[in-house]
């Protein structure tokens, strides 16, 4: 690593975020794992993301991870029809699963040292590929990743005018055991635990090169049709 390597975690304190925090730590390849998660880092506020991403060093951000989304709360579900749509829910599902990523990526990539290799890893969703949707429903969720993915493809192609060896990606993690998705998987339907998919996933990143920038790939890295 080139000076010091500090890499960093949002949503830290969820499932796949808390795993790779762990994880990260474990490997020992940054001199510096940091981690940030509510209500030191509130999504629906910038200037909270402002506020936590100023303590970062700057220059030195060699892997940043977004592992922070929202999938349903204590009064409502994922919609299952059209008739199930809510103004407030449809708009808090945006906010914290693509608009506070994209304020992340804004404070985020000038934390970025200008050479070398960097990574802005981002959790996506399989259910936010529009060509792989053939269930619908879950309208939010669906939707605010599919948002959450343009904002990465179109954050990269900006980054890479500035940041020619960084590379910035959405990541499926795959089907996760967490608290959040319980409620949803098949008893038949093969998951992995946090730790598995941290796992996965950061071997999916150490893999990852500057020509892969701006793609959407699954936790075995097979690019995810947009």
């Amino acid at each position: 690593m080139m000076a010091k390597a500090v890499a960093v975690v949002f949503g830290a304190s969820g499932g796949i975020g808390s795993a790779l925090y762990e994880e990260l730590r474990k490997t020992q390849q940054f001199d510096e794992v940091i981690r940030f998660s509510r209500p030191r880092l509130d999504l629906c506020d910038e200037a909270s993301i402002s506020e936590a991403t100023a303590t970062l060093p700057s220059g030195h951000v060699r892997l940043a991870i977004n592992a922070t989304g929202f999938l349903h709360d204590t009064q409502q579900r994922p919609e299952k029809s059209l008739r199930n749509l809510n103004p407030a829910f449809l708009a808090h599902s945006f906010a914290v699963n693509a608009i506070g990523p994209a304020l992340l990526l804004k404070y985020v990539v000038p934390l970025l040292p200008r050479a070398g290799r960097s990574v802005i890893a981002n959790i996506s969703a399989r259910v936010g590929s529009i060509g792989e949707n053939q269930l619908g429903g879950w309208y939010g969720y669906r939707s605010s990743k599919a948002a959450l993915n343009q904002f990465v493809r179109t954050a990269s192609i900006e980054l890479a005018r500035t940041h020619p060896d960084a590379i910035c990606v959405a990541l499926h993690p795959g089907t996760v055991a967490t608290k959040l998705s319980a409620p949803y998987i098949a008893r038949n339907h093969a998951t992995h635990t946090p730790a598995e998919a941290a796992r996965h996933l950061l071997g999916v990143i150490a893999n990852l090169k500057p020509m892969n920038t701006g793609g959407f790939f699954d936790w075995r890295g097979i690019a995810v049709p947009w």
